[in-house]
């Protein structure tokens, strides 16, 4: 073979591989630009709606089965507005109400929050003080409610504490839990899975947050959209 035919070859051969390379540096490209767009893109409002629908937490199907059993509307409030959801609640579902109460009242200067020295900036700096004795959690005929509302006002982001030991000292096995709260701009967060988690059982739900002050029939308008 000439010396010239080899170099050609060689030269030829060269070009091929330089080819192959730039075509799979491409293909990488590619794929790394699909990956990104599959993870980043927004889902369409029937996919979130979709999702919804099959996840446990977000299923109507429990509220449907329980359409037929009594309801319970629990609740602390530490001002009357989150009794007064209470209130509309109870009436739209025909349910019964029942009141936390702790054995030592929170009076106005314990909830100032603007006061460093108030109790309930206490008991936010300091966990352990949380155990707020209540006067009951005993709910006669507890075990013939299959749907339990649980409301409270917001507190630093979570739920008021006075509700946790209710929580903790009932069983809610069988039973739908539907969160609801009180607040001037704080959300429902996740005020519900807390509770959720410390409760250890029941089928909890998605939950709303209300205004202080909301109007009756935006309540109201809230619980039929619950399917009950």
């Amino acid at each position: 073979m000439s010396m010239k035919r080899t170099i050609a070859l060689l030269a030829g051969f060269m070009c091929i591989m330089s080819f192959t390379a730039c075509g799979d540096s491409n293909s990488s490209e590619e794929l790394s630009e699909n990956s990104v767009t599959e993870i980043t893109e927004p889902q369409t409002t029937s996919e979130i709606s979709e999702n919804k629908s099959e996840s446990p937490e977000n299923s109507e199907d429990s509220l449907t089965e329980n359409a037929d059993g009594k309801t319970l509307v629990v609740y602390y409030s530490a001002s009357g507005y989150t009794e007064k959801v209470a209130e509309y609640i109870a009436d739209e579902t025909s349910g019964d109400l029942f009141e936390i109460e702790p054995v030592n009242v929170y009076s106005d200067d314990d909830l100032d929050w603007t006061n460093h020295d108030s109790r309930v900036c206490y008991e936010h700096e300091n966990p352990e003080s949380r155990n707020v004795e209540l006067v009951s959690i005993e709910v006669a005929d507890w075990d013939s409610y299959d749907t339990v509302f649980i409301g409270y006002p917001i507190w630093w982001g979570e739920a008021a504490w006075v509700v946790d030991n209710f929580v903790k000292g009932n069983d809610f096995t069988d039973k739908t839990v539907i969160p609801f709260c009180t607040s001037s701009s704080s959300g429902l967060g996740e005020s519900g899975k807390l509770l959720a988690d410390m409760a250890g059982s029941g089928n909890w739900i998605d939950g709303e947050r209300f205004q202080s002050g909301v109007a009756e029939d935006d309540v109201k308008a809230w619980v039929n959209s619950l399917g009950m």
